[in-house]
This record gives C-alpha cells, sequence and structure tokens, in this order.
C-alpha cells in the first residue's frame, strides 16, 4: 500500500469516526431534552387535587369548603374554607374543625380553626387551613364540621330590619378520603403467599415426578399384584366357607328328619 494510499484509509477511517460521533451527540441530545421535558411537566403537575366537599347556604350565609380529595396516612391534607354574607351579617364565633378515624373507628381532631367577632358585609370571610399530616393509624373518610354563632338582619316590609340569632349552629359533612394502606399491604401479602404456595406445589409435584423412577413403579406393580392375589384368596376362602356352611345346614336338617322318621318299638 502506497502513501496516497494509506493517506486516504486515514481520511475514511476518520470520517466514520466522526458520524459515530454526531451520531452520539445527536441520540445525547435527544435524551437531555426529553429528561428536561419530564421535569418541566412534573414541575407543572399540581401537587394534589383538590375537592368541594360542602356547598350550602345557611340562613344568612353561603358556605363552601374545597379541601385535599384523597391521601394517604402521613399524607397532607390542606383545606380552604369561604364565608359569604347574603343578608347583613356579624359573627360572634365561627369553628371549623377536621376530625379523623384510627382505624377507620375511633374519632380524633386533626385540625381546626377559629374566628370570633367579625362582620360578612366587607365581602367574603376566606380561611386557608394551612396542610396538616394526617396520623400514621387513621384511614377512610374524613369528617368536617362548622359550629357557627352569629346574627343576621334582614329586612322586611318597608324598611323594617329584623335581627335574628342563630347559637351555636352546628354544619357535619364528610371529607378527604384516606387510603386503608395496612389493608393493602395485608392483601398483598396474602397474595404473596398464594404464590408461594402454588410455586411450592409445582416444586413438590415436580420433585416427585423426578424422583417416581422405574423401580418404584416397579415396587408398586408387585405390591398391587400382591393386593390383588389377596383379594381373590380372600374371595375365593369366603365361597368355601358359604358351601360348608350350606352342606352342614342340609347335613343337619336329614339328620333331624331322619330321627323324627324313626318308627316306634313296641314292647
Amino acid at each position: 500500500m502506497n502513501f496516497y494510499e494509506t493517506l486516504s484509509l486515514n481520511f475514511t477511517k476518520k470520517g466514520e469516526t466522526m458520524k459515530s460521533l454526531q451520531k452520539l451527540s445527536g441520540a445525547l441530545a435527544i435524551l437531555i431534552f426529553t429528561f428536561a421535558l419530564i421535569r418541566f411537566v412534573n414541575a407543572q403537575a399540581p401537587a394534589e387535587s383538590m375537592k368541594t366537599f360542602f356547598d350550602s347556604d345557611v340562613p344568612g350565609i353561603r358556605i363552601q369548603v374545597n379541601a385535599t380529595a384523597e391521601t394517604q396516612p402521613n399524607g397532607n391534607i390542606t383545606a380552604v374554607l369561604s364565608l359569604k354574607a347574603e343578608t347583613d351579617v356579624h359573627i360572634e364565633h365561627f369553628n371549623l374543625s377536621i376530625f379523623g378515624f384510627t382505624n377507620g373507628i375511633d374519632k380524633i381532631l386533626m385540625a381546626n380553626i377559629t374566628d370570633n367577632n367579625f362582620s360578612l358585609n366587607n365581602g367574603p370571610k376566606v380561611y386557608n387551613c394551612p396542610s396538616f399530616k394526617v396520623p400514621e393509624r387513621v384511614w377512610d373518610v374524613t369528617y368536617g364540621e362548622i359550629t357557627l354563632a352569629y346574627n343576621a338582619t334582614y329586612t322586611v316590609g318597608s324598611g323594617i330590619l329584623i335581627m335574628i340569632p342563630y347559637e351555636n349552629l352546628t354544619i357535619g359533612f364528610t371529607m378527604t378520603h384516606v387510603e386503608n394502606t395496612y389493608l393493602k399491604e395485608v392483601e398483598e401479602q396474602r397474595q404473596n403467599l398464594n404464590n408461594t404456595l402454588e410455586q411450592l406445589k409445582e416444586v413438590f409435584w415436580e420433585s416427585f415426578q423426578m424422583n417416581l423412577t422405574a423401580d418404584n413403579l416397579a415396587d408398586l406393580n408387585k405390591t398391587y399384584s400382591a393386593l390383588k392375589g389377596s383379594a381373590s384368596e380372600l374371595g375365593s376362602t369366603r365361597q368355601a366357607l358359604t358351601v360348608l356352611a350350606i352342606t352342614t345346614v342340609f347335613f343337619v336338617a336329614t339328620t333331624v328328619y331322619l330321627v323324627v322318621r324313626k318308627p316306634k318299638q313296641y314292647w
């Protein structure tokens, strides 16, 4: 190979190397872009889903409660409550309590908001309950309870004002669902045990089939033949005993008959 051929071969190899590097760089750029896109989508996704659990009227007030739709033990719950006046309203006392149920049964207080002596005439009152952690053994639905003491003033007739007091008005409603992760774990463990049992059955059956050799089969056949022969001998013995019993009965009957029929002797 002369100098020019060697030089041409070197340039060809370098060109192929550059093409490979370009392809690798392109694939790496696509991979980096994909990861960046995934991080962007995750960053844009909401941290939790909110749901309206209560939206109704009490005399003179519109109440709405939004909270985390669902969570798990040791997860967080966020709640937002708004009070909107439908007439002239002055709140003496307000309280929102959020309860959970230990083991799905025992009621415990998880969070509450309290306020006193304020008016709703200047616009809706909004309370953002700080996120709180669900205790470890709390599951199933949570429960919200609102207690109100307020005065509502109504205009009737030709400008006549009537104030009606509402003392200790209580409203209850179900809230965020907490997943029973403990029951889920028990179900998974049960399924795993069932799968393990099935695998052990298969292993045992395979081992039994592998150990069932020709010698074992021969021994089983001998045992079967011996049992079959014993059964045949037992059948023959029963037949012989039956014949003997019939013969004995016939002999006894004949003897009795001859004795009865024997003529009497007279002296």
